[in-house]
């Protein structure tokens, strides 16, 4: 062996060692065979399996989770035929059936007329990194819910309304189904406030608000606080007449939960009062007039004697 391939030969033994001494993960895949040329080592302590299993790129597929197999398999693919540099995220099976996040760096090593020769890459454990990734969107996810709940008593808030609302409204007009919405306001809380302090004003409300609950029928109902003692219910795929007797139901739930309201009379109870609108939306309707209609019904049961629902007028 002459002294310059003695040389070569001690500096590719340096760079291997070099390459298998990283936490990164080595790998080169001939183009024209599709088989594994080399893959490093340290990809047993990663997934299990011994490199000399590591065949052909029908190995890599197939230890690849389910979800993630097609459309990074067809992506990698894609690019290297393109002689496009890519990376791409996947879940790698392991040997003993878990799975762990994984990172591809690919380089396209390109013959002279431009076609891919080989692949070459790393492949990096990134598993830590998505359980925070994971960790800080469930953040996002939480913060965000509680951006639209009421804060005291739980329900949704009026952010979250007026954000459902026009989806509602749109949905609506498209399918020419009824929308409706339940306008509820507590009967004397002033005077409940002024006979029981302000913070048995609130547990009052949570009371209202927990009592009301129970009238959600789906995921699509919408029960929010509305401000002070309103609370709002929007009601999607709802006629007038299904409307109003949701809105009775509101009244004898609250009736039900027995809550006192001596700050009215011995022997009182805390009651609500009611405005009901329902409308096919148009062109031309808008949602506030529509919230408003139901808002000026809600007085008219208060002018009526409260404790009652107004649908008309």
């Amino acid at each position: 062996m002459s002294t310059d391939v003695a040389i070569l030969a001690e500096d590719i033994s340096v760079y291997k060692t070099l390459l298998e001494s990283t936490r990164a993960i080595p790998w080169k895949i001939d183009w024209a065979t599709l088989g594994f040329a080399y893959i490093g080592p340290q990809i047993e302590e990663l997934l299990g399996w011994a490199p000399q299993s590591w065949q052909t790129v029908q190995d890599w597929a197939d230890r690849m989770h389910p979800e993630d197999r097609e459309w990074v398999f067809n992506f990698c693919v894609a690019q290297s035929q393109a002689g496009i540099d890519h990376e791409a995220d996947y879940r790698a099976l392991r040997k003993d059936g878990e799975f762990v996040w994984i990172r591809d760096v690919v380089h396209v090593v390109r013959n002279e007329d431009g076609t891919p020769n080989a692949l070459i890459g790393f492949m990096f454990d990134i598993s830590e990194r998505k359980r925070t990734e994971e960790k800080l969107l469930d953040m996002q996810r939480e913060l965000e819910e509680l951006s639209f709940k009421d804060g005291l008593t739980g329900v949704a808030n009026r952010r979250r309304f007026d954000a459902v609302v026009e989806t509602r409204w749109r949905d609506a007009r498209q399918t020419r189904h009824p929308l409706s919405v339940v306008v509820l306001d507590i009967d004397y809380f002033k005077q409940y406030n002024d006979h029981y302090g302000h913070l048995e004003g609130d547990e009052c409300l949570k009371r209202v608000a927990s009592a009301l609950a129970g009238i959600v029928r789906s995921p699509d109902d919408l029960l929010c606080r509305f401000g002070g003692e309103e609370f709002v219910l929007l009601l999607p795929n709802t006629d007038e007449a299904a409307a109003m007797a949701m809105a009775w139901r509101c009244l004898d739930l609250v009736d039900k939960a027995l809550i006192p309201h001596a700050g009215v009379g011995a022997g009182k109870r805390l009651t609500l009062s009611a405005g009901v609108n329902t409308l096919v939306p148009g062109e031309h309707d808008a949602v506030l007039p529509f919230i408003g209609v139901a808002d000026s019904r809600l007085y008219k049961a208060k002018e009526r004697g409260r404790h009652r629902v107004v649908a008309e007028g």
